[in-house]
């Protein structure tokens, strides 16, 4: 197994990048080599510190970076010897399996609809993100790959967010909910009722619209919506994971009673944030791509890219892409929009 590296893409690039790769090849023994493309010299030098066994790496030099603020698009198409391009490539001539990256999330979506194209049947790419509920993991699809997207792009979304938790995370029948204002079946725009009736419509085990707080207290493995308000729920979500925890931290260093009492409840705090943690969830899968392409969070830690990278792998070993391929054929028809 092959993985790219956008070794120059995050905030914290490229030590986290390379420190998670050490984590990932000792945790990871499926993983044959990991490929960190960006800048050779900078590369080199954190490589021999952090330790990292280097028969299973290969460095590949790349003289550009594509920056946050960049036009994703306008990026790819100027840079092409930007890290994330390269990274790309490697996945496109089958040198690679998947890419990972932390960096600007637009150019790793533009990335790879443009090199690697889109599996066949489907339209449009979407984000799935992990989202933690109380019973599992929910994803929610699209989380901005794609802001204007059609009713039955969210369709096909539902189809391979599905399959997506059926292989990687063993659930027989996924259950799939539409993001709406309201749970009433009358509830929402003219464009999220054509999306109901799609998925009503469809073999998918629909359970009808939901509002942002099933995602995580209702039993839901798949929740749809265009990108545009997939984007917005999930930096909405993480904002307000933060602020709470802040908030909580504060309270409890407030006074002394405060602060004894902190010490006692302390690792169940951690415990109950690990649940909601990117870092434990790694990155987003971009569905709808040949190749694996998975989009890690701008502040990733090194434990953060080791399970973005682990999140690659498990979706080359069960064989995620031919699953969606075999299932996206099975719908009635198609859009002509391409």
């Amino acid at each position: 197994m092959r993985i790219a590296i956008d070794a120059m893409g995050g905030d914290k690039a490229p030590e986290v990048n390379i420190e998670g790769a050490h984590l990932a090849l000792n945790e990871l023994p499926e993983i044959d080599k990991l490929y960190l493309v960006g800048d050779k010299s900078l590369i080199e030098r954190h490589v021999n510190s952090a330790g990292l066994n280097k028969n299973k790496i290969e460095i590949v030099h790349s003289s550009e970076i594509v920056e946050m603020n960049e036009s994703p698009a306008m990026a790819i198409r100027k840079k092409k010897k930007s890290s994330i391009s390269i990274a790309t490539e490697l996945v496109k001539s089958g040198e690679c399996e998947a890419i990972v990256s932390a960096g600007n999330t637009g150019a790793a979506v533009a990335a790879a609809t443009l090199k690697l194209r889109n599996i066949e049947g489907v339209d449009r790419a979407g984000i799935a993100s992990p989202m933690p509920n109380e019973y599992g993991t929910c994803y929610l699809v699209d989380a901005g790959a794609n802001t204007e997207a059609k009713p039955f792009h969210l369709l096909q979304y539902a189809v391979m967010g599905s399959v997506y938790s059926k292989e990687v995370n063993g659930k027989p029948s996924p259950k799939v909910g539409l993001m709406s204002n309201g749970s009433e079946d009358e509830k929402g725009s003219t464009f999220t009722k054509e999306v109901f009736s799609l998925l009503k419509d469809s073999p998918l085990n629909f359970v009808g619209n939901v509002e942002g707080n099933d995602l995580f207290s209702s039993e839901l493995d798949v929740v749809v919506c265009d990108g545009f308000t997939g984007n917005i729920v999930l930096k909405s979500c993480e904002a307000t994971a933060k602020a709470v925890a802040k908030w909580v931290k504060e309270e409890m260093l407030k006074t002394t009673l405060r602060k004894f009492g902190a010490l006692l409840v302390k690792p169940a705090f951690k415990a109950a944030m690990a649940r909601g943690s990117y870092e434990e969830y790694g990155g987003s899968l971009l569905l709808g791509v040949k190749g694996v392409c998975v989009i890690a969070h701008g502040g990733s830690s090194a434990i953060a890219i080791k399970n973005a990278i682990r999140v690659a792998s498990e979706s080359i070993q069960q064989k995620l892409n031919p699953h969606i391929e075999t299932e996206i054929q099975k719908l009635d028809f198609h859009s002509s929009d391409n």
